[in-house]
């Protein structure tokens, strides 16, 4: 039975119901727990944004506060997932990943190589990511490309609340480390979600408004984006077909090149800077492996290759804008 959920509440929902299925499933972080058992307070914190909030109380012996130490409890979950639990550890905001990048990419990525299969680390690292909340240039990055570089490591970012419960049961589930990754701006955003556990598998686009006239790949808050940019590109005639990646590595070519030898034409639409990003990832691809396909050179719609701003209105400029991706649609249309 399906019923409106927020993404906040979906990735609550997922760690509640893998928390009570599976018993070596726990949680480390900050501020995950709080306050809870102290005076006055009947309840954990459940985070900086709360997300985790409620399920101290039903899971106490799953649930680790940590110090603020992310190279500490990054590398303890990690450490934990070799030896037979399944950590969920929450980075609070990706920006936070250089304090812990070794644990990560030359331990947990490795170890499965370094030790001919035989080693698994299903450990889950859960993080914010993502401008537009004011946070400034140390708490808003999209730092998706870093993380998808390195071999060994699946990177989910899912851009809806009925994919995130899919993709975090997943993740959970998964024998690898996982960066999964939730855009701070997507929390409040809602959709029907069923009440039962589901995977969603890793590696399958989805096709999140079909078109004949031109391809946008995307995942994230600009799948919204581009979804409201192709309503504005309707209206003028233009049917825009967009595919929401949900994971970046795996990531499924396939379903994009089907996509562009369909339409003919491309636009590659990342939150991430333009350097070595996902945009430019998809965009060397389809070129190498779609070209006699393409109908016109491919668009691209970044940010710019600058820190995040803190002003309000610089950083709404800083962030792809419908009206931004629209112009590249119409510019690779007229081309």
């Amino acid at each position: 039975m399906a019923r409106t959920l927020s993404m906040k509440d979906a990735i609550n929902e997922a760690l509640d119901l893998e928390m009570e299925r599976d018993k070596t499933v726990i949680m480390m972080g900050e501020d995950i727990v709080g306050g809870a058992g102290a005076g006055g307070e009947d309840d954990a914190w459940g985070g900086v944004l709360g997300v985790s909030k409620g399920l101290y109380a039903k899971h106490p012996k799953q649930m680790i506060d940590t110090p603020l130490s992310e190279s500490a409890y990054v590398g303890a979950a990690i450490g934990a997932a070799t030896c037979g639990l399944r950590p969920v550890a929450e980075l609070m905001f990706i920006d936070f990943l250089g304090v812990c990048l070794d644990q990560i990419f030359n331990q947990a990525a490795k170890f499965r190589y370094m030790f001919g299969g035989k080693a698994e680390t299903p450990v889950v690292i859960r993080a914010m990511c993502g401008g537009g909340f004011r946070a400034a240039a140390q708490h808003s990055q999209m730092l998706t490309p870093i993380l998808t570089h390195i071999p060994g490591l699946k990177v989910v970012c899912p851009s809806n609340a009925y994919d995130t419960k899919g993709l975090l049961t997943q993740a959970i589930r998964d024998n690898d480390p996982v960066i999964f990754l939730e855009h701070k701006n997507l929390y409040g955003s809602e959709t029907d979600v069923p009440e039962e556990a589901y995977a969603i598998p890793f590696g399958e686009a989805n096709i999140s408004r079909e078109g004949k006239d031109v391809t946008i790949v995307t995942y994230g808050l600009m799948v919204h984006r581009s979804l409201e940019a192709a309503e504005t590109l309707k209206k003028e005639g233009i049917d825009v077909e967009i595919v929401d990646l949900r994971t970046l590595s795996p990531i499924d070519m396939d379903t994009v090149l089907e996509s562009v030898e369909e339409t003919g034409r491309l636009v590659c639409v990342d939150e991430a800077n333009p350097r070595c990003s996902i945009a430019t990832d998809v965009s060397a691809q389809v070129a190498k492996d779609a070209f006699k396909s393409l109908k016109a050179p491919i668009g691209m719609v970044t940010a710019p290759h600058s820190p995040v701003p803190f002003s309000p209105s610089l950083e709404d400029s800083y962030i792809p804008s419908a009206e931004k991706i629209a112009d590249a649609v119409r510019e690779t249309m007229g081309a």
